[in-house]
């Protein structure tokens, strides 16, 4: 573990661990934090970013960073759909930039950041019916879909995988695989880790967990599989990577899914990385082990893109 994680894990947990433990979610509080607190970095060298934010950009509204050299994203390579974690009902594709830049400068390819509608205006499945047709969308405008990566972190990451079992159930093509970061499945808090690892996350406590999945859900039973796919039939999905830290809280999130996707038949591999705080590759560069994971990440979307990926059921800790 690096001193910059140490350091990470050290602030998370006096700035962000705190506003786990009251009884009740502020979500405008929240909202309000993150775009204060938000660092956005600067756009690499020899790409553009387009940011896309009126209702007339719909289904496809969000951020496109691209290369500046290539004409279009239907011929730019590895696709990337990318869903920012938040809770479902905060943050935006502008508080994950440095995830996103980093990703697509690995990849080498363009990453579309959607800016799905939150809770508690847009309950389930407002956020799921925003990802598949920003996936039908990219299909329609000439991506092919296995040049399409679905990637998310935390909320986004349990996006990223219900929108890949929602569109195998429409029947939809499937995208070239699934990346998830520090996914969160589960709605209903029911991972041994939310309690094991209560006390050493910096970043969340575990009975948080279920007060924010009351604010997406609505009346929607927790079990849901579109809004929480550790209870999916993960059967006929692409391939999928997943990373999580050793004492997150959702770490079980991570572990359940990768077992059931391997049940399934599902390409699956899984990272378990010691002591990173929820979603550490937002943290690059100023992390190592953040720099590290979206190597690791890169290298996924360039292999299942390519169609030279190897079946692997391993689990890693790094």
């Amino acid at each position: 573990m690096s001193w910059q994680s140490a350091l990470a894990c050290w602030y998370l947990r006096r700035q962000f661990r705190p506003e786990t433990l009251k009884p009740r979610i502020d979500v405008e509080r929240a909202r309000a934090l993150t775009a204060r607190r938000a660092w956005s970095p600067r756009v690499p060298g020899g790409w553009r970013l387009r940011e896309l934010y009126s209702q007339n950009d719909a289904p496809l509204r969000g951020e496109w960073l691209e290369r500046a050299d290539r004409a279009s994203a239907a011929n730019a390579g590895p696709t990337v759909l990318y869903c920012h974690g938040g809770g479902y009902y905060f943050c935006s594709p502008r508080s994950h930039r440095s995830i996103v830049f980093g990703l697509a400068t690995r990849a080498d390819g363009p990453v579309f950041s959607l800016d799905y509608r939150l809770a508690p205006e847009h309950r389930f499945p407002a956020a799921l019916d925003d990802a598949t047709a920003a996936y039908r969308q990219l299909i329609a405008n000439g991506i092919a879909p296995e040049s399409i990566v679905i990637a998310g972190d935390s909320a986004g990451g349990g996006l990223a995988l219900a929108t890949l079992v929602a569109l195998r159930d429409a029947g939809d093509p499937m995208p070239a695989g699934g990346l998830l970061f520090s996914p969160w499945t589960d709605l209903a808090a029911t991972g041994a880790s939310i309690r094991a690892n209560d006390n050493l996350d910096p970043m969340f406590s575990g009975s948080a967990i279920e007060r924010a999945g009351k604010i997406y859900l609505g009346d929607t039973p927790a079990t849901h599989p579109y809004a929480s796919p550790i209870y999916a039939d993960l059967h006929g999905l692409p391939p999928l990577f997943i990373m999580a830290g050793s004492t997150e809280v959702l770490l079980d999130d991570s572990r359940r899914v990768a077992d059931n996707a391997r049940a399934a038949g599902v390409d699956c591999e899984l990272e378990v990385w010691n002591k990173m705080p929820h979603v550490w590759p937002i943290f690059t560069p100023f992390i190592p082990e953040a720099n590290r994971a979206l190597d690791h990440a890169g290298a996924f979307v360039r292999r299942v893109t390519s169609r030279a990926a190897q079946p692997s059921s391993a689990m890693s800790i790094v």
